[in-house]
């Protein structure tokens, strides 16, 4: 078999990229739990930097192309700027919370507590090692004591019980330098992560002769990002004891970014991108087509459901085994990374193309709805952790894979002449950018109140009104409005 060796440095380079972030993103939303960060505040904050890739990346397109002696530099630098901003997130310090212990003696009640206390969560020799109670203590020249509610009177033998309590580990934490430097950290290192993924694309395109051998490339970056999830996973579970240990996750992302950053810079040449020169007037034309507004709030709805994976996952699968006394917890984050990258995900990039020129793009993106309607229903339905890996070996591929490609085809056919760059952007951004804070936000407002199972519950009929209403919407109003849109507009259905 003949191997192009012109394309090797590029499928090294996404290889190489992606085995570095196997290890570390799906974990970000469960270091930030860690250390106390609650459902809401994450999907708030993961919901908040999906919007800043509308800017970031075309600035940095932009200055790559004005600056084009230094696009090798620049690129380097953004991939060790995301490489040290995640390290980062390693020396975080962890927040120290007071503990105390009090008997008979030492507790009050809330009315006689005045300003000087603080919410502490205890246990009491009184009640079953199951229930906590929540009170206050009261600091009076370091001097504490437990105040307690009017509804502790229901305690029996009040004045014999003792208690061990710990400051609420909320009380503080978002004003905290731990909270604000795990964020400021993620942030840097997500925004990083985005802004070199979008410049690795443009420097695949303009290295394939053939635009539709794009996945053949991309393939890879699939591969190395499922394997390095998954040696990372077994290793963090050798590793641990009564909590994760994640420095093997640390010094696997580190490992290979540094061989990625020598590929880049030894092998791989930067294309010249250019820059949108008339940006708002591309946004006035293409947003007047009813199909475009259409294609865009599908996509954004796509990229919900896959913000909701991507953020809450991993989440609900810990929660899972917490309730179903699952053990192995990060080796089963790591097979269920490499089921998914590995397994459908590989085949459904291979063979995408065919699939839309027998489906055609309309279909094929009611069905990619389809599809997630189906994988977030097994997810929640799901009576183990370990059933996620079935689950989600088969149905990576139908979703993400085929959903990723379908929005870059339809982009292309939508794309009025010489728009296409400006369309592939807008599609890119508003899937990528609103569709994933929109799935983190309304995701952790959903699993906070709701709880996992009944959130993934609630998007499987999400997905699924949006597979009907994208298929009739087509069927209807947007077929018969086709050719006065556009008379040039090719069957794509």
């Amino acid at each position: 078999m003949k191997v192009n060796r012109k394309l090797l440095p590029i499928k090294l380079h996404y290889f190489l990229f992606m085995a570095a972030l196997g290890p570390i993103l799906p974990q970000l939303p469960l270091l930030g739990k860690d250390i106390g960060i609650s459902a809401i505040v994450m999907g708030t904050v993961t919901g908040i930097l999906p919007f800043t890739f509308l800017l970031t990346k075309p600035f940095f397109g932009l200055l790559i192309d004005v600056y084009r002696q230094w696009r090798k530099p620049i690129f380097l630098f953004l991939i060790f700027v995301m490489t040290l901003s995640f390290c980062g997130i390693y020396f975080v310090p962890s927040r120290q919370t007071a503990k105390f212990e009090f008997d008979f003696i030492d507790y009050t009640f809330w009315n006689a507590c005045g300003k000087t206390v603080f919410p502490v969560v205890c246990n009491s020799s009184c009640l079953p090692k199951s229930l906590v109670l929540m009170a206050s203590v009261k600091n009076e020249q370091s001097l504490y004591q437990l105040c307690l509610t009017p509804q502790t009177h229901f305690l029996a033998n009040l004045s014999k019980c003792s208690f061990v309590c710990v400051e609420d580990p909320d009380n503080g934490l978002y004003s905290s330098f731990t909270f604000w430097s795990f964020i400021i950290f993620m942030s840097v290192g997500t925004i990083g992560f985005n802004v070199v993924n979008s410049i690795s694309d443009a420097i695949c395109f303009d290295i394939v002769e053939d635009q539709s051998s794009y996945g053949n490339q991309r393939l890879w970056g699939s591969i190395g990002f499922g394997f390095a999830g998954l040696i990372s996973g077994y290793i963090i579970d050798m590793f641990s004891k009564t909590s994760a240990n994640y420095v093997p996750a640390f010094v696997i992302m580190t490992l290979f970014s540094i061989l990625d950053l020598f590929v880049c810079a030894k092998f791989i040449e930067l294309p010249v991108m250019e820059a949108p020169k008339n940006i708002f007037n591309d946004l006035k034309v293409l947003l007047t087509n009813v199909h475009v507004v259409t294609f865009i709030t599908f996509t954004v709805l796509a990229g919900m459901l896959d913000g909701l994976i991507i953020y809450f996952l991993f989440w609900y699968l810990e929660d899972l085994a917490v309730q179903t006394g699952t053990t192995q917890v990060k080796l089963i984050e790591g097979l269920t990374l490499a089921a998914e990258t590995i397994g459908a995900e590989a085949l459904f990039f291979l063979i995408s193309g065919k699939i839309l020129q027998r489906l055609g793009h309309v279909h094929t993106f009611t069905m990619c709805f389809m599809s997630y309607a189906l994988r977030l229903a097994l997810i929640s339905a799901a009576p183990s952790p370990w059933w996620f890996l079935p689950i989600e070996f088969f149905m990576q591929g139908p979703t993400f894979a085929l959903t990723y490609t379908a929005i870059v085809a339809y982009a292309n056919e939508l794309a009025p002449p010489g728009m296409s760059a400006t369309m592939q952007g807008i599609a890119s951004g508003m899937g990528d950018g609103a569709g994933y804070a929109v799935g983190s936000v309304v995701g952790g407002l959903f699993y906070r109140y709701l709880g996992g199972k009944a959130t993934f519950q609630t998007f499987t009929w999400v997905a699924l009104f949006c597979g009907i209403m994208h298929f009739i919407l087509h069927a209807s109003v947007l077929k018969r409005k086709r050719n006065a849109i556009r008379p040039d507009y090719e069957e794509i259905d």
